[in-house]
This record gives C-alpha cells, structure tokens and sequence, in this order.
C-alpha cells in the first residue's frame, strides 16, 4: 500500500468576515483561515479525512518536521484544534504510519522514511501552489530545503 495526503477545495472562505483578502491577510489568519478537506489514504483506503482543515498551516508545520536532521514524531499542534494529533506520524517496526486522534485506531500501513518524507514534500509543495494561486505569499508554506548534491553524483560543468 502507499501513503497519500491529498486536500481538495482550498478555500479563503473565513477572510471576508475578517475584512482581509489572501493578499492582506496576516500569517495567523491564513494558517487558520485557509482551509480546504484534508484526506490522508493508504493504498485505496481513507484512514482520516476532514472538511474545513487548515491545510496551509499543516503544510508549514512539515515542513519544519521533514527539515530537521533526524526527526521524532510529529503531532500537529494547530490553532483550531484544542487536542494536538489531528495529524500525527510514528515510527513503528517497519517505517513511518500516519494517523489522526480523531480516528485512534485508523493509520497507514508503514512506509520508508524516504516515501513518506517524498509524498509529504509533494503534499506541502501543492498547498504552496494552492496558496499563491489564491492570491496569498506563497512562502506561508516555506519550500522544503534540499541538501547540496554530495560530490559522487555531481557533475563538472
């Protein structure tokens, strides 16, 4: 099975009522205001899904989790829910699951680091779209830094 995040209908629905629009809105009110339905699946099977998901504050919040060197475990730790984990990630015997608490007993078969750290790059890479697409900065959702190529694969130019 593989592990995919997905979220459709990015919306900036909230900001109106806050007389702001994406490009004036600040960083707390994107992270909290841009929303969209958030699903996370493994192989044909949905293990969480949610509407209304603050998915730009999600994508920033991985990336500071895929940035560090050798990471724990992640929960997310959002502005609009009281309980973290609504997304969390654990290393068990064989690699990487993801799960939500709001579904305690549902989560992704384990995967390789590397294919989790791959399909959460793409996942925080298309909010970033989304974001500029909307008319907002697109660094609310920083670009994953990638490590210089190391000398064996680097070509002389």
């Amino acid at each position: 099975m593989s592990v995919t995040v997905t979220y459709q209908n990015l919306n900036t629905s909230d900001l109106p009522r806050r007389g702001v629009t994406p490009a004036t809105a600040s960083v707390h009110e994107l992270l909290v205001d841009l929303e969209a339905e958030l699903i996370v699946r493994d192989g044909g099977r949905v293990v969480f899904a949610a509407q209304e998901f603050p998915v730009a504050e999600l994508a920033r919040a991985l990336v500071g989790w895929l940035g560090q060197e050798v990471p724990g475990g992640f929960r997310f730790d959002s502005m609009s829910f009281a309980e973290p984990g609504a997304v969390r990630i654990e290393e068990v015997a064989g690699g990487w699951r993801v799960g939500s608490v709001f579904e305690p007993d549902a989560w992704t078969a384990p995967v390789a680091r590397e294919v989790l750290a791959a399909e959460l790059t793409r996942f925080t890479d298309a909010v970033r779209e989304g974001v500029a697409a909307l008319g907002a900065d697109p660094a609310l959702v920083p670009p994953l830094s990638t490590p210089p190529a190391s000398p064996s694969t680097s070509s002389a130019g």
